[in-house]
Order: C-alpha cells, then structure tokens, then sequence
C-alpha cells in the first residue's frame, strides 16, 4: 500500500460525457467567509491521515460493497428493476426499509476516491452499480426498493418511520459527488430526474410534509449548488420551515424525537435524534447562507454553541440515550451509557465543516478536529473491517468478539463488528474518510487557511488569479511539529492562518518563521503575513503534552473523576494494559502528573476496597493497594486487541484528603 502522492497535483481524466468537470468538494456554498477546496486543489500526501484514506479506498469501500452483496441489499435494486414490467408479483426484499440508503452512501465515497485517483478498477465497480440502481428508477422518477409497488406499502404511506426522503437524499448526496468529479453523467441524470419529482410530490403545489429522518434537506441544498438550479435549495428551505409544526404522527419518544415539537427558528439546543437533530442543522445552515436568511443562520449557531457547551462528551460524541438514540438533558452525558453514535460524530463534523465555511472561526475547526480523531475515528478496526456503531466512554464487562460472518445488533459496542442490521455507519464512515482532505484546508482573497494538521499538499489560486503552492509536513496528532513549506514564488503578500487549536490554552505554542524569527502563537489562529518565496518554512510548534481534563461540576456522572487528554487525543484506560484484574474499581492518583509517552500517557493507579458487609453504600471506600505506572492509549484505538474492558474518566484517590 502506498501513501505518498507526488507534489504536482493532476486532475483526474475529463468526464466520459465530453463536458468540462465541474471540480468541488462536497459542501460548495455560493458564499462563505472562506472558500473550501476540492480534490484537485488538496492532496495527503503520507503519514497518519494518508494512511487511513487509504485503508478506506483499498479495504473499507470493498468491505461495505462485499456485505451488501452478500445479504442482498444491492440486490433489491435488481429484484425492483426486473419487476418494473409487472410491479403486482411479490419479491423478498431485503434488510430494513432504508438499506438503500447505505448503496448510495458508498457510491458517494467511491466517486470521492474517484475524483482523486482514477483508478480503472473501481470506475468499474462503480459503473456496474450505478447501473443497478438505474434500472430501479421508474418513469416519473421515483426510486425506492421498500415502497410503492401492489404489495409493499403506498409510497409515502409511513413518513414518520419509512425513510423514503432520507434515503433519497444520500441517493442526492452520491448524485453531487458524481457531478462534482464527473464520475458518473449517468448518476447525475438520476438525481435530475428524482429531484423533479420530489419538487412535484412535496414542491410549493404539491403535499405539505416532511420525512421523519431529516436528510433531504441538506442533501437538496447542496445538488441545487451543484447543478446551479434554486428549486431544489426552495424544496430544501420548504422542509426546514416545515419542521416543528407537528406534522408527522404522534410516537412513544415525543415529536422531540423527530424536531417536530419546535420550528427551527425557535429552538434553543440540539434535541431528540441525535443523527436527526444534526442532519437538520446542516440542511438549515446550507438553506440560511444560500438564502442569505440570518435569522435562521443565527438559530443553527446558537443551538450549536448550546449543544457543545451542554450537551457533548470529551470524546465530542453526541446523544446519550440508547433507548432512542437521542440527546439526552443538558449535562446528562454518562460515560457507562454514551450512546455517542458514530453517524452523530459525522454529522456533528458536517454541521461544525458549514459553520467554519460561513463564519471562519476556529472553534468550529477545534470540534471537527475533536470529533474525527475521537469517535469517527474509533469506528473502524484497524483492519477496516468491522466498526462500532455507538462508542461508549466506558466499557464494565469485556463481552464477546462477534461473529465475523454475521450481522450484530447495532448497539452492540463489546467489540466492533463486520456488519449490522442497521449499518449506517460503516458507509458513513466509508464517505467521510474518503473526503476527510475537504476539512483541513481553505482560501480566501487574503491566503490559505489551515485547520486540521497532518502532511498534505495545497495547490490553489487565489480569486485575484495569485497561485499558491505549499505542502504541509507533520507527524500529527502524536508530533505537534507543523512545517509548511512554500513550493513556488508568491507574486504578492498573503496571509497564512494556522488554527492554534484549544487544548494547547495556557502552553507556548510557537511559530518560526522563515528568517528564523520566534513568535508565540497566541489566541485560536496565528497569521504569518508576507510576499512567500520557494523554500520559505514556517515551522508551528505545539505542545502535545499529556494534561488533565476535568469535568464540569454539573455532569454528575463523571463528578469526582478525571480524563486525560494527550494534545487532541482523548486516552482511555485498557484493562489489556493493567497488571491484572478491570478498569472498573481503579482510582488515579491526581498529585503525580500523567507522563507523556510516545502515543499516549502513563498514570499512578491504585485499587479501591469496599467494605465486606454485603451493602454497597455507608464509608468510604478505601485503597486496596498500587497498581503503580500504567499507560493510558488514544480512545480511538481501544478494542483492537481482544475482549477488553475501558474507562475514559477515571476516579480521583482522594481518600488521603
């Protein structure tokens, strides 16, 4: 496997169609306070973030395609097609109602790999399957295997639960990633044809509703970019303000459940459905800045800043309900409990991905930094081939290794698995990682700004036709040295803004620059402003040390406890990595400092020791002796050597205070 990509960036062949390629990432806003780029404008080139990606386009990608044949997903869209001349007899159809979703999930993260790598090979996979999904579509352009046809359910017959318009929308989502890296003309002609018919079923003359799952939203906003046509980001900005307006029937969870209690203009914190709460929130955000709406901008914004400052774990996880995947009360975040689903830490990264675009403010980077290196990066196991759904902070039993030919139930969370029942989140993951470069880099008429740090190459051209050409070097997240070096004359002053993240608060982070003078970086971004020449270094030093991380007062749940934060790297306790026995009853000795290793951090742990009465509550408990100095790990990372159990917040010994 190879990671590195020469510094000459090559846009992949033209599109097979004859038409110029329209190149651009997957959130293209017509105005923003920085501009984001596209594949051929950033490139990994080696190291940590190159070698996921990779892992991703040569094993993950093949994993998610191989399961979906196998149990028969893809092949609802073949049984849907040969019965398109004689829709009255029956076919088994397989999985749940929105397995679509998941095929076209994976066709997004194809054609991203695609739009950056030809590679023959996969054009040919993926071809084949757009033309599967083609050949479902019927005449006015409906596509959906699970609905519509004499003995299935009518088509918009269960808008709460059927997930007819979430499915289409990632179909939507996979149709801008065709068009943006001419992947498929065909893929694009699908979309077209859908999109018309969900403006005449739910359009300005059509039904007033909305779909249980928001994701059509988002997923409209931005095709209406792509294929610069306003009806579709109308359509999305009709199912916004539909929202909270009691429309879809009453359920066990509440119309909470489905953002159906309140109007979005109106709601004050992310609540309900976590995937469902933050997949609105982007589809509102793309509608606010093309409609150039700041009132509702305004809305998304303060439920954001509401939702990080209440509502989120250390991990930047999202929902702490299993019941109902949901959000739970502000401060109700338990570690032993976090549902914190993989797909809520994607979302959670499309939402935070928009707000940086239209407000250009660090913190939002600071969350997408935190949320991809501690949940969506916990998903997959080193091997790419089995995933957590939900990610808890803390796991009190090592259960068991799941069945590597079998579906498992989705909270499953003992040990990741190969695929679930619901298995969202392997497609998810498969799209995101395809298209992780997107996050780390931008423009604006001033220069380059630079928000996630890792080693790649940015080849762009300023508005004014200035062309810039520099590569990023870094052993990020463990090394907190950045290089960046210019690779071509500049022909006039710009700007180079580094994001100095939060976590180095309170520690000198440095910057040198190319004449050798030392500034401290002070505040969330550094600027290094001056005309650039070839070879020019400028060198970003931040202090990647093992801290403490103590928890609010309120989060009642983690009171009394302490995690480890080693530069963004959130560490948890492995019981793999003690001299015996469970992380479940160790307390950790907060006079000695963690001491920072070469991936992690080393703690003084002891035991404690309750009384032998049979009663669980009376004095306190005492020590039961030292376990001495043990390694704590990146959170990401638990779970990949065997049946373990795990803790992030670990109990403060204090008995002797």
């Amino acid at each position: 496997m190879t990671t590195t990509a020469p510094h000459a960036h090559t846009a992949p062949a033209a599109s097979r169609d004859g038409h110029a390629r329209r190149f651009a990432g997957a959130v293209s806003p017509s105005t923003s306070t920085l501009t984001p780029l596209d594949a051929t404008e950033i490139r990994l080139t080696d190291g940590f973030w190159a070698e996921k990606q990779a892992l991703n386009a040569d094993v993950v990608l093949r994993h998610c395609e191989d399961w979906m044949e196998r149990i028969g997903w893809t092949g609802n869209f073949d049984r849907a097609a040969a019965g398109l001349g004689d829709p009255s007899t029956p076919w088994e159809h397989s999985g749940i109602e929105f397995v679509d979703s998941e095929v076209y999930k994976l066709l997004e993260g194809m054609a991203w790999e695609l739009g950056r790598e030809h590679d023959p090979a996969l054009q040919a996979r993926y071809d084949a399957l757009v033309d599967r999904v083609a050949a479902a579509q019927e005449g006015d352009g409906y596509l959906h295997t699970s609905f519509g046809r004499a003995w299935q359910r009518p088509r918009w017959s269960d808008l709460e639960w059927g997930h007819e318009l979430y499915s289409m929308g990632h179909l939507l989502q996979a149709v801008v990633a065709a068009e943006r890296t001419g992947a498929s003309p065909r893929l694009v002609e699908i979309g077209r044809r859908l999109a018309e018919h969900l403006w005449t079923v739910f359009g300005p003359e059509g039904r007033v509703a909305i779909c249980g799952h928001p994701e059509v939203e988002v997923a409209l906003a931005e095709l209406g970019r792509a294929l610069d046509e306003p009806r579709w980001i109308e359509l999305a900005r009709l199912f916004v303000d539909r929202r909270g307006r009691g429309l879809l029937g009453q359920i066990e969870y509440g119309a909470e459940y489905f953002q159906d209690d309140v109007p979005v203009r109106d709601a004050g914190v992310l609540r309900g459905h976590a995937v469902r709460a933050l997949y609105l929130a982007a589809g509102a955000l793309d509608v606010a800045v093309e409609t150039r709406d700041d009132e509702l901008a305004d809305a998304v914004r303060r439920q954001w800043e509401a939702t990080v400052a209440t509502r989120t774990y250390v991990t930047g996880g999202m929902g702490s309900h299993h019941q109902d995947e949901a959000f739970g009360a502000d401060h109700e975040l338990p570690p032993d409990r976090a549902y914190s689903e993989t797909c809520a830490g994607i979302a959670s990264t499309m939402l935070s991905w928009r707000l940086l675009l239209a407000d250009g403010e660090a913190r939002y980077a600071d969350l997408i930094e935190r949320t991809l290196l501690n949940v969506v990066l916990a998903s997959p196991r080193d091997d790419g081939r089995a995933f957590f759904y939900t990610n808890t902070l803390h796991q009190r039993s090592e259960g068991v290794e799941p069945d590597e030919d079998e579906l498992n139930a989705r909270a499953l969370s003992s040990l990741r698995a190969p695929w679930f029942e619901v298995s969202c989140c392997p497609t998810n993951v498969a799209r995101t990682l395809a298209s992780v470069e997107q996050f780390f880099a931008t423009r604006s008429s001033d220069g380059v700004q630079l928000h996630q740090y890792g080693s790649y190459d940015v080849d762009t051209v300023l508005d004014d036709g200035t062309p810039l050409a520099l590569s990023v070097a870094s052993g990020y997240p463990l090394d907190g040295r950045v290089e960046v070096t210019w690779r071509g004359d500049v022909e006039r002053e710009v700007e180079l803004t580094l994001r100095v993240p939060s976590w180095a608060d309170g520690a000198p982070a440095t910057v040198v620059l190319p004449d050798g003078e030392v500034r401290q970086a002070q505040g969330s971004t550094t600027v290094v402003r001056r005309r650039f020449s070839a070879g020019d270094v400028v060198v970003l030093e931040l202090p990647v040390v093992a801290e403490w991380v103590l928890p609010d007062p309120r989060i009642d749940a983690v009171r009394g406890q302490v995690a480890v934060q080693r530069g963004p790297l959130v560490l948890a306790l492995e019981s793999v990595d003690l001299p015996t026995g469970s992380v479940n009853d160790v307390l950790v000795d907060t006079t000695v400092d963690p001491v920072t290793t070469s991936v992690g951090a080393r703690v003084e742990l002891s035991r404690s020791r309750t009384p032998a009465s049979g009663w669980p509550y009376g004095r306190a408990a005492s020590t039961a002796g030292s376990l001495g100095s043990v390694e704590l790990l990146p959170y990401a990372a638990w779970g990949n050597r065997g049946p373990s159990t795990m803790r992030v917040w670990l109990p403060v010994d204090d008995l002797e205070a």
